[in-house]
């Protein structure tokens, strides 16, 4: 993999002085979540991308691949933590080839946290890093210019605080799988209902250490549109007027003035102040 490219940033530097608008970045908006349970790690995301104030993706997943037993879910800019969860994953895997052992937690963390660093925040990648290895489970958060933090459960994006505050209230030691899952789930809905960064569905990744890794895509879908209670189309006469005037075409002659013009001119349209 290439990596990242910075080569046109001078050209687009150059067209956005002559007045050409730059694209939007596609952004996550976003809320992401980790939770250690008693045997595994369980992280979720919800599933919406925005570009500005529009919602760009309705479907958008945010959990990532990095090794079998290491996961991770991406806020931000939706390409960097893309692209960057990508590279580090490749990089992961020529390090296990090369040392003939399974990946460690720290060790992609570390990966993560030299490399955003190195661009000090214009890489717009803010992550969960979730997995398990011999030395136990892993939990890690990693912001775009290469801070870190370790905890038993974590939330970050623009609905971590609605997040956080189910943890907060709900979080025990020596969660069971499910609990762990339904934990969660019921704190990416909080940011879905109370963030406009977040919304649609929620998507879950289970890391256990005695079993396989399971991605429970849509695990809860919150928005599905059902049908309208009634149907909101009205005969013509429900809604009562006070007075109607019809102006007729002859009418506005009185105040527009059209004149017919020939050849790729547009048409010429006098208006009587």
């Amino acid at each position: 993999m290439a990596g990242f490219d910075f080569s046109n940033h001078n050209r687009n530097v150059a067209l956005h002085a002559r007045g050409v608008p730059l694209p939007k970045a596609t952004s996550t908006g976003t809320t992401i979540v980790g939770c250690c349970y008693d045997g595994g790690v369980v992280i979720a995301a919800d599933t919406r991308a925005t570009s500005g104030p529009i919602v760009a993706d309705k479907n958008c997943e945010k959990l990532h691949y990095i090794a079998p037993k290491i996961w991770c879910a991406g806020a931000g800019t939706a390409a960097d933590t893309e692209f960057t969860t990508a590279l580090i994953s490749s990089n992961i895997e020529l390090h296990s080839l090369s040392t003939g052992r399974p990946p460690r937690v720290i060790t992609c963390m570390t990966m993560l946290k030299q490399h955003l660093f190195r661009y000090q925040g214009h890489i717009g990648a803010y992550l969960v890093v979730a997995g398990v290895d011999p030395t136990g489970v892993g939990l890690f958060t990693v912001h775009a210019h290469g801070s870190t933090d370790k905890l038993p459960y974590v939330t970050m994006g623009s609905g971590s605080l609605a997040a956080m505050s189910v943890f907060e209230s709900m979080w025990k030691p020596n969660l069971s799988r499910e609990d762990a899952i339904n934990l969660s789930a019921e704190a990416i809905k909080a940011g879905i209902f109370n963030d406009l960064g977040s919304g649609s569905n929620v998507d879950v990744c289970v890391i256990q250490q005695d079993g396989p890794t399971q991605l429970l895509r849509n695990y809860m879908k919150p928005n599905e549109r059902g049908e309208k209670e009634r149907n909101y189309r009205f005969p013509k006469g429900t809604t009562a007027w006070l007075n109607q005037k019809v102006i007729s075409k002859e009418d506005m002659k009185k105040y527009v003035v059209v004149e017919e013009v020939s050849g790729d001119k547009d048409l010429a349209m006098d208006v009587d102040s």
